[in-house]
């Protein structure tokens, strides 16, 4: 399984755009929630999440919900 390592002080600074390139998203990716959630859902691995404080709890949600409905997704918040 692969196993991403992202920086909530990178999502922070640029959303989405982050998010795309460090999740290996594809390139009609939306940026947007329900975009990430779609993709999200899609993913088998596992996503480790530091500095989550930085974070929007928004985009947290979504990662929690996307979570929640894929069990090949495995999300820890460090």
């Amino acid at each position: 399984m692969k196993v991403y390592e992202i920086d909530g002080k990178l999502i922070a600074k640029d959303g989405h755009k982050y998010l795309k390139k460090a999740l290996d998203f594809p390139d009609y990716y939306g940026e947007n929630l329900d975009a990430l959630y779609d993709c999200l859902c899609e993913l088998n691995c596992e996503i480790h999440i530091k500095n989550v404080t930085a974070v929007k709890d928004c985009i947290l949600d979504t990662f929690d919900d996307a979570r929640m409905e894929n069990e090949n997704l495995i999300i820890k918040f460090i």
